[in-house]
């Protein structure tokens, strides 16, 4: 399940493991494409990683951290730490492999 939130419930949020993190916004085309994709991973890799939902326009001074220029942008967190971007709608197969190679 991907867990919609904001700056203020990512500061307080358990970092440990591994956090995918979604930027997205309302407006965007192909984040909206990319969301149900999104969905099917994280359920997929449940117990594996934890996948939130961030949208920029909420959102500026996270998205602005993390260097997101554009969306959507699936940033992959070990620890709290970037270790991974990927930028722009990838299909289900790429974005398993994507977050898959962080665990």
């Amino acid at each position: 399940m991907v867990k919609k939130i904001n700056q203020n419930e990512f500061k307080t949020l358990d970092k440990s493991g591994v956090s995918v993190l979604d930027f997205n916004a309302t407006w965007c085309g192909p984040c909206k494409m990319l969301a149900p994709v999104l969905e099917e991973v994280s359920e997929e890799l449940a117990g594996k990683a934890n996948f939130y939902s961030i949208d920029t326009d909420d959102n500026p001074d996270l998205a602005r951290e993390y260097g997101i220029m554009n969306i959507p942008a699936v940033v992959v967190l070990k620890d709290g730490e970037k270790v991974d971007m990927n930028v722009g709608f990838v299909p289900k197969e790429a974005l398993t492999d994507f977050v898959s190679k962080n665990l």
